[in-house]
């Protein structure tokens, strides 16, 4: 024969023998899987059912955008929840939870306070959960209890629910304000440094005023016009000695003329040649000033007066000269020269005043000048000491500049904080919303009733093929032409049926009907165990 078929024929020879031998021996693997079925399921119902009731709380973050308003409260909700779910969980307020709501009470008489609260710790279920669409953030977490009463379960769920919500409001409360005061702090402590900056800026300002960088353009132009100032003043004093001179040869000439006049001898005396000169300086001064300034400008009238003076000075000498020289006699002489002595003294007194006060310009002048070196002095030794007051300066300004900045950052922080606090103390900062409230649970949590059938329906038919395989095992009966041939080698001529009387046919028909019942009720029992389970367990 083929190898094709023969591998087929064995197949079907060994299933044969094995439905045979389930069948033969079907009892040996029923009881035990019924039984040890039964058992657990029976087991599974006695256990203490324990019922879950749980919340869904939605993290809703803050109504204001955060571009206007940033929050000062950390925003990492795992560790928030960490914080809120050790404070939630202490020992005081579990405690007071358990009294309220009369937790364990089977439990009270023979443990401690201790234990009872790392029962109900047990019991007491968080889970996070993560956004859908960022990858990373979490947007809500769960909370839930577990208890032997469906309704104590949902109390309890409502109470941690509240309490999360309510510490979740405080806390953020609390460390926004203790933000906005340690803000407010360091705020107060960055304006006395700022201040003690400012008074350090502003005593140097004060004590070296004069030679600070920002000074030295107007410290240039000072100096500039203090050089073209001392340059006036010098060409004027220049001018004034040229009049000492002048004045003094106009009085020396002026003497000798007197003393001609005195011994009568003024045939061909003229009048001093300085006095000449000088209209011919003043008049040549006159025409350049007068082509640069108008008549109106003070230079030109005061050199058109001194010109006038001069003049009038000359023309009283000629006067005199002349009544000296029309006078010979002697009468004539006298009145000549009682006459000529008010001129000459009036001349000789207006020299004289022109004398003291050309001294005096002098000795004003050089005061002046002096005055003027030592201001250009000390403008020079301002400008001298700029660079040094320039570095002195910015070191002082850099430290100055640093403290504003960090004051006007933390002035910033501060007010952004102020306004977050206030968000919060408002409750429109981030929030916990009940999604979905605490449920009244219908099946229990725990145990697990349809999982224990399971487990037990599937122990039991591994314990009954282990007995099967077992009694099998055990048995040296014969009970096929197969298993014969295995141990005979001589082939099987004929087969002897069996020859059953009525009465045992009619006894076997009983027990083949009992059987099918028995594992009908059997089959029935299991069904309806897994549906009781599915529905009520």
């Amino acid at each position: 024969m083929p190898k094709d078929f023969d591998d087929s024929s064995s197949e079907v020879t060994d299933w044969k023998k094995h439905w045979r031998l389930l069948c033969r021996r079907r009892w040996w693997l029923a009881l035990p899987a019924f039984g040890v079925w039964a058992s657990v399921w029976v087991l599974a119902w006695f256990l203490p059912a324990l019922y879950r009731s749980e919340t869904l709380i939605l993290v809703e973050q803050q109504k204001v955008p955060e571009q206007y308003v940033v929050p000062n409260v950390a925003t990492d909700l795992q560790d928030r929840l960490q914080n809120m779910t050790q404070q939630i969980l202490s020992r005081t307020r579990l405690l007071r939870i358990i009294e309220d709501c009369n937790l364990y009470p089977n439990m009270r008489s023979h443990v401690t306070p201790d234990d009872l609260v790392e029962r109900m710790r047990k019991d007491i279920q968080v889970e996070l959960v993560q956004a859908s669409n960022r990858s990373g953030n979490l947007s809500a977490f769960k909370i839930a209890y577990l208890s032997n009463s469906p309704a104590l379960a949902q109390k309890v769920t409502s109470q941690l629910t509240s309490l999360f919500i309510d510490e979740n409001l405080k806390a953020r409360q609390a460390q926004s304000e203790q933000t906005t005061e340690f803000l407010a702090a360091q705020l107060e402590e960055a304006g006395r440094g700022l201040a003690e900056q400012e008074a350090k800026v502003k005593e140097f300002k004060t004590e070296y005023l004069g030679q600070l960088p920002e000074q030295v353009q107007s410290n240039v132009q000072i100096l500039s016009g203090l050089q073209s100032q001392l340059q006036q003043e010098n060409d004027l004093l220049s001018k004034a000695k040229q009049q000492s001179v002048y004045l003094e040869t106009l009085r020396t000439q002026w003497h000798a003329l007197e003393t001609t006049m005195t011994t009568g001898n003024t045939a061909g005396a003229v009048a001093p040649p300085a006095l000449d000169q000088e209209l011919a300086r003043l008049r040549e001064q006159l025409v350049n000033l007068s082509s640069h300034y108008t008549d109106r400008h003070p230079d030109v009238r005061k050199l058109k007066d001194q010109i006038s003076r001069t003049e009038r000075i000359k023309e009283q000498m000629e006067e005199q000269l002349a009544a000296s020289a029309s006078n010979p006699t002697a009468d004539s002489a006298v009145h000549a020269s009682s006459s000529a002595d008010i001129q000459a003294a009036s001349s000789r007194m207006e020299v004289e005043s022109q004398i003291k006060a050309n001294k005096m310009e002098i000795e004003n002048r050089q005061k002046t000048i002096q005055e003027l070196q030592r201001r250009i002095d000390e403008y020079q030794a301002r400008l001298n000491m700029t660079p040094v007051r320039e570095q002195q300066l910015a070191g002082l300004t850099r430290n100055y500049e640093q403290s504003r900045r960090n004051y006007e950052q933390l002035l910033a922080k501060r007010d952004q904080s102020e306004m977050a606090t206030d968000l919060e103390k408002r409750q429109e900062g981030e929030q916990f919303r009940v999604l979905d409230p605490p449920n009244l649970p219908q099946k229990p949590y725990s145990p697990n009733r349809l999982k224990f059938d399971l487990i037990g329906l599937i122990a039991g038919l591994l314990v009954g093929g282990l007995i099967l395989a077992g009694a099998e095992a055990i048995d040296d009966r014969i009970h096929s032409r197969e298993e014969l041939a295995e141990v005979v080698s001589a082939p099987v001529l004929t087969e002897v049926p069996p020859l059953p009387t009525a009465r045992e046919q009619t006894e076997l028909m009983r027990w083949a009907w009992f059987q099918t019942a028995a594992l009908s009720v059997m089959i029935l029992f299991t069904a309806l165990g897994f549906a009781t389970t599915y529905f009520f367990g």
